[in-house]
């Protein structure tokens, strides 16, 4: 099994080409029966609507997969990658993933609700004005490379999770637990939310950017500007 390692945090990947005998078969839908699908291969499906429940998917890839809306509700998600998936209108709900890859996904403006993350990495994604709320990592996480822009964690438990190299702008903590996650390796001058990320992990000059992303948080005047007037 491969890993991906960022710094001290280290995300266990889908064994696909690890177990001797898996063949992955194409499969035309991800309803499978008895409500599994496994050994699988998804790929270039344009679907006007995905509504997927009750499902467990399991050593798999979804590829190339576009909708133009999902929801997806209690499904159960092992040894999956999602490659160049564009989910529009995304409604995630009540589900656990692990070992799982987001490589180069769109999932702007989604709604991501009481989700348990356990080794999972989101690789060159989209995010943008989604909400992410009852997000769980039990298990490392890992967001590289990602957009996040105005994008809104609420009362999530986070800590086990490391962001590196992504866009935070506007991005908001509102309530949750993030002690010890890895915020280095970002821009943090426009964060906020900032009294939610008690004891999180940064570098000593990411000081001044969270205290450039306070002082815009509490919309501070700056005397010099007064006496420029």
């Amino acid at each position: 099994m491969g890993t991906r390692t960022i710094r001290r945090t280290s995300v266990a990947l889908p064994s696909l080409e690890d177990q001797p005998g898996m063949y992955l078969s194409n499969v035309a839908s991800l309803e499978g029966g008895r409500g599994r699908v496994a050994q699988f291969h998804y790929g270039d499906a344009a679907l006007r609507t995905l509504d997927l429940a009750d499902t467990h998917l399991m050593d798999g890839r979804i590829t190339g997969l576009k909708t133009q809306r999902a929801r997806l509700e209690k499904l159960r998600v092992d040894s999956v990658e999602f490659t160049g998936c564009d989910l529009a209108s995304l409604h995630w709900s009540d589900s656990k993933v692990s070992r799982t890859v987001f490589h180069s996904c769109k999932l702007m403006g989604s709604t991501l609700e009481d989700i348990t993350l356990d080794n999972v990495l989101f690789e060159n994604c989209k995010l943008d004005y989604s909400t992410l709320t009852g997000i769980r990592a039990t298990g490392p996480v890992i967001v590289s490379q990602c957009s996040l822009r105005e994008t809104t964690f609420a009362a999530a438990d986070l800590s086990a999770a490391l962001l590196d190299d992504c866009d935070l702008r506007l991005t908001e903590f509102n309530g949750g637990k993030y002690i010890g996650m890895d915020l280095r390796g970002n821009n943090l001058s426009q964060l906020r939310g900032l009294a939610s990320l008690k004891q999180v992990t940064i570098d000593r000059a990411q000081t001044l950017q969270m205290a450039e992303a306070l002082a815009a948080e509490l919309d501070v005047t700056y005397g010099d500007d007064l006496d420029d007037k």
